[in-house]
């Protein structure tokens, strides 16, 4: 097995990483700087140095919460969350529930008043049943700069996932198209003719029974980690809707996928800054984490 091969199955990063840590002299076999084509024997001893991790830009103000909601960051341009599940984004057709736009209202923020009226401000979505980092812009200049970068890609969106079983290779990209389920109205599922979709998954850390993983959307379809996950045969854990294993989650006393917006980066509508805001997992998806590594 090629170097690059063996230690992104071993290390659980991607062969891109491995290559590039190749380059700079930090992986030794037997003692000696090895290249990222050259082949790995049975017995050879394997050193590695990987290097510090860079720290985050993150800003943030003192949080406030209210229903759950935690605002992470405000300015006169955007308002940054931590979503908590069971509140969506903006309100609905059929939904009751508290949501974002309501949360930031009873806290008293003025969101851009950009957009269809029952979701004014919001730029992107999470899901009901997934957490985390989500902006909101406060400005109509905001709103247009936002809409835009999600639009263009140009916004760095990093989730976390447990995905059952263990994805082969642990390391990969998902190329296929999504559109609505032809059966069922409100999933989502690999359809040929679909809307391109495409996303970028690292495993972090492999169970017995399902694998942490880093995943990174280069679209932003309804739904689409939790599809395409499915699709690869390693649904989220909890996601029964997209074909998880209710017994696996009852274990893991999880209720919902885990599924987790993990980083969020953008250049600042205001003055073009790159910033980045990180939100740690809450309590049932770190429980369920626990359960995992015992």
């Amino acid at each position: 097995m090629r170097v690059d091969a063996g230690l992104a199955r071993l290390l659980g990063l991607s062969r891109t990483v491995v290559a590039s840590l190749a380059e700079d002299g930090r992986v030794e076999v037997d003692g000696r700087a090895a290249g990222k084509s050259d082949r790995l024997v049975a017995g050879a001893w394997l050193e590695v140095s990987l290097p510090e991790p860079e720290a985050p830009t993150t800003i943030a103000a003192p949080a406030e919460v209210v229903n759950g909601l935690t605002v992470l960051h405000a300015d006169d341009d955007i308002v940054v969350v931590d979503k908590p599940v069971g509140v969506a984004a903006h309100p609905s057709p059929g939904w009751t529930g508290p949501t974002v736009v309501g949360g930031l209202a009873a806290l008293g923020y003025r969101v851009s008043t950009s957009g269809a009226e029952e979701r004014q401000g919001i730029v992107h979505r999470l899901d009901v049943g997934t957490t985390g980092v989500m902006v909101v812009a406060t400005s109509e200049h905001a709103y247009t700069v936002l809409k835009r970068a999600f639009k263009e890609r140009t916004v760095s969106k990093r989730y976390h996932a447990v995905a059952q079983g263990h994805p082969d290779p642990s390391s990969g990209t998902i190329d296929a198209p999504i559109d609505r389920h032809p059966k069922h109205d409100y999933r989502f599922a690999v359809v040929a003719g679909g809307k391109p979709s495409v996303t970028h998954y690292d495993t972090i850390e492999a169970f017995r029974a399902a694998s942490l993983l880093d995943v990174r959307l280069e679209t932003g379809r309804t739904h689409q980690i939790r599809v395409h996950l499915s699709a690869l045969r390693h649904p989220c854990v909890g996601d029964l809707a997209y074909g998880a294993d209710p017994t696996l989650a009852k274990r893991l006393k999880l209720e919902r996928q885990w599924l987790h917006a993990h980083e969020l980066g953008f250049e600042h509508p205001g003055d073009g800054r790159w910033v980045s805001y990180v939100s740690p997992y809450p309590a049932d998806l770190a429980r369920a984490l626990d359960l995992l590594r015992e």
